[in-house]
């Protein structure tokens, strides 16, 4: 359990970014629209101010109405060129293709600004999502020109074994949210890529 729980959401992402997250993904499944809508224009504002970007998790509208800096899609959700459409070619549009380098490659193909593949661990977040392996992050990081994110289940221990096989971004909810200090754990992270 987070000690710093009773803090808003706004002021744990502050405290994420303090320990070097650059990238913020609001993803809120459970809220009705107008909470979602009241939550992202908060975490817009504060990643404005902490020059960090914010993507919005599977909703176009949303990120339009807050202007985001993008959106992150899952394989049911809208169509990348839809999205674009909607979104702009100045805003990122990232998509989740799982272990499936068929998909990465389509995404690529798209316009997607960057794909995540995963979960390469057990996952608090996503418990039945589909296993990833090393060989297909090391496959898409040769074969893709466009950055590939690692998610699912990924502590400071585990992280060195997808850095080391290219991933350029790792997605993490409960690794920092879950612990005792958010901006100790941030700091973990950011000093993988230092290394």
């Amino acid at each position: 359990m987070c000690l710093e729980r009773s803090m808003s959401v706004d002021k744990l992402v502050a405290l994420a970014i303090t320990g070097g997250a650059r990238i913020i993904q609001y993803r809120n499944k459970q809220s009705p629209h107008a909470v979602r809508l009241y939550e992202a224009e908060i975490l817009a504002r504060l990643c404005k101010q902490l020059d960090a970007l914010l993507l919005i998790n599977d909703d176009v509208d949303i990120a339009v109405e807050v202007n985001a800096d993008g959106v992150h899609l899952g394989q049911q959700d809208m169509d990348i060129k839809e999205a674009r459409a909607r979104l702009g070619n100045d805003k990122i549009i990232g998509i989740t293709c799982h272990n499936d380098m068929k998909l990465a490659l389509e995404a690529e193909q798209a316009g997607a600004d960057y794909v995540a593949l995963g979960r390469f661990f057990g996952s608090s977040s996503k418990p039945s999502a589909p296993p990833a392996s090393l060989d297909t992050l090391h496959q898409a990081v040769n074969e893709l020109s466009i950055p590939v994110c690692a998610i699912g289940g990924i502590t400071p221990e585990n992280a060195p074994k997808l850095i080391e096989n290219g991933a350029h971004m790792l997605a993490v909810i409960n690794g920092v949210f879950g612990t005792w200090n958010v901006t100790q754990a941030a700091k973990a992270y950011t000093k993988l890529f230092e290394n």
